[in-house]
C-alpha cells in the first residue's frame, strides 16, 4: 500500500487555572499546513509547532517574518501612556492607570487577548507587560 502526505494539522493548547477561584482558561491553536514535498513533512511540523508555542506564550511573529505585503502595525503606543515608578515583590517596575488614554484601552484589549501577559519589543528595548487581576492597572518591566 502506498500513500502520499499532502496536508498536516498540528494543534497545541495550554490550560491555566486557579483552583481556589474555580477558574480555568483554555487556549488552543490549530494550524493546517499543505505539504508540497513529502520529504519536508518533519520541517513543516517543527515550524508549525514553533509557531504555536510562540502564540501560546502570548508573543507574536515579528513583521519581518510575516508574509510579504502584510504589515502589522502596533495597536497601541506605550510612550503615550502615563507611567509611575513602583516597587513590588519582584523589584522595581512601572505601572499605568491611564484609563482615559486610547492607547491604554488598546493595551488592555491586547493583554486580554494574550492571557493578561505579553512581551513586546519597543524602541528602548523589550518590555514585559501584565494586567493586574482585579483592577484596570497595567504593569511593565524591562527585560534584561
Amino acid at each position: 500500500m502506498s500513500f502520499k502526505v499532502r496536508k498536516i494539522t498540528v494543534g497545541r493548547g495550554r490550560t491555566k487555572g486557579d483552583e481556589k477561584a474555580g477558574e480555568w482558561n483554555r487556549v488552543y491553536y490549530e494550524v493546517e499546513a499543505d505539504i508540497e514535498d513529502e520529504s519536508q513533512i518533519e520541517l513543516a511540523k517543527g515550524s508549525v509547532e514553533a509557531l504555536l508555542e510562540t502564540w501560546l506564550k502570548g508573543e507574536s511573529i515579528s513583521p519581518t517574518t510575516a508574509v510579504v505585503g502584510q504589515q502589522s502595525k502596533p495597536k497601541w503606543d506605550s510612550s503615550k501612556m502615563k507611567w509611575v515608578e513602583a516597587e513590588g515583590s519582584s523589584g522595581l517596575y512601572q505601572r499605568s492607570e491611564d484609563v482615559d488614554s486610547l492607547d491604554f484601552k488598546e493595551a488592555l484589549k491586547d493583554l486580554a487577548e494574550h492571557g493578561g501577559k505579553l512581551s513586546r519589543k519597543e524602541v528602548d528595548g523589550t518590555w514585559f507587560y501584565w494586567k493586574f487581576e482585579k483592577s484596570a492597572i497595567i504593569g511593565r518591566k524591562k527585560r534584561k
